[in-house]
């Protein structure tokens, strides 16, 4: 490979100064008062070079690399998956590129990802946060460097964010289960902080204390040993075999629950009846289909991506903050038919 094309060669090549160069590079030729005729020599040459810009070198010079950077939990779980795509599109139609990166709920990594994000001079953050970047957080606000939270927000700290009702959206499903004749209703979850988490929690807790039955809750520790967590589920419902049914918080316990169930020879709904958090393809594929509240992907996409456009364009930094809550669809499929009917068919 030959060496690389700079701004000095092509000013050498032609005779003329660098900052001539630079400035018809820079779209600032008429500003400077440049000849059509030198602009016309120094486009056919750039083209026939093939010279490209170097994109770390014009950040310094604009103050914009045109890049958003993005931190979800995990890239390859399916809702940050299609997510981060839908956003990706929107971006590039408007001049900007992703830069993807998953923080597996880790503080100390996430933190390290803001810091090098930092050095890439990413124009805009949109974060799913794991709890103690608070100062991290602080700090792009303070530097007027736009972000957006979006899944969960952190309390402390007043942010653009993006969220659902997750108490709303598990109160709806438990009260499903009640309605359809369940009355030991377990809900798993992972053991967190994070205030989507605990929202999810308290939406069962309440459901339960209306209609005045007791909660069994599991919270599972988080491991990226997938086999930690599937083994903490099985030992869950071995013990607790008078469950009838049983609410996950998140996809990822759902599916690695319907693996304990399977292992465990229960039969759904007839054993124990499944609703999870996050509905995704696997659940309508299953036998039985698995009740799901869905997250409306699209909307929550198109929110995160217009306030952090809107930001990034404004001709002055935008104080002000949007909060968004949106609602979910619970999606109902055989995982929770009535259990008085089965109870009338069994006897």
């Amino acid at each position: 490979m030959g060496k690389k094309i700079s701004i000095v060669d092509i000013a050498k090549a032609l005779n003329i100064s660098k900052s001539s160069v630079s400035f018809i590079l820079n779209g600032h030729a008429k500003e400077k008062r440049i000849s059509d005729e030198l602009v016309e020599r120094v486009t056919k040459y750039v083209n026939e070079v093939g010279y490209k810009p170097n994109s770390f070198a014009q950040s310094l010079r604009t103050g914009k690399s045109n890049t958003i950077g993005l931190m979800v939990e995990d890239i390859s779980n399916p809702f940050f998956a299609k997510i981060a795509r839908l956003i990706e599109d929107r971006a590039y139609e408007n001049g900007y590129k992703m830069i993807y990166s998953s923080t597996d709920n880790n503080t100390v990594k996430t933190q390290e990802l803001i810091s090098m994000f930092r050095d890439r001079h990413v124009d805009g953050y949109i974060i799913a946060p794991p709890e103690g970047i608070e100062d991290e957080i602080n700090a792009l606000l303070n530097d007027d460097l736009p972000v957006v939270l979006f899944d969960r927000y952190l309390s402390t700290i007043e942010t653009d964010h993006v969220v659902i009702d997750n108490k709303s959206s598990v109160y709806n499903v438990t009260t499903h289960l009640i309605e359809q004749g369940y009355k030991n209703i377990g809900f798993i979850s992972f053991t967190s902080v994070q205030i989507q988490l605990k929202e999810r929690l308290q939406g069962y807790k309440d459901a339960l204390k209306d209609h005045n039955m007791k909660s069994c809750i599991k919270e599972v520790m988080y491991s990226r040993n997938e086999s930690l967590m599937y083994e903490s589920i099985v030992t869950f419902l071995k013990k607790r075999t008078d469950l009838d049914s049983v609410i996950f918080s998140t996809n990822h316990l759902g599916v690695l629950g319907l693996k304990a169930i399977r292992t465990l020879g229960l039969k759904i709904p007839n054993d124990i009846a499944v609703a999870s958090f996050d509905d995704y393809e696997l659940f309508e594929l299953t036998t039985p289909p698995i009740t799901a509240i869905a997250q409306p992907i699209e909307a929550i996409a198109d929110n995160i991506i217009t306030i952090l456009l809107n930001k990034l364009n404004a001709p002055t930094k935008l104080k002000s903050r949007q909060n968004v809550i949106l609602s979910t669809d619970l999606k109902i499929r055989e995982s929770t038919s009535n259990r008085s009917k089965k109870s009338i068919k069994k006897s």
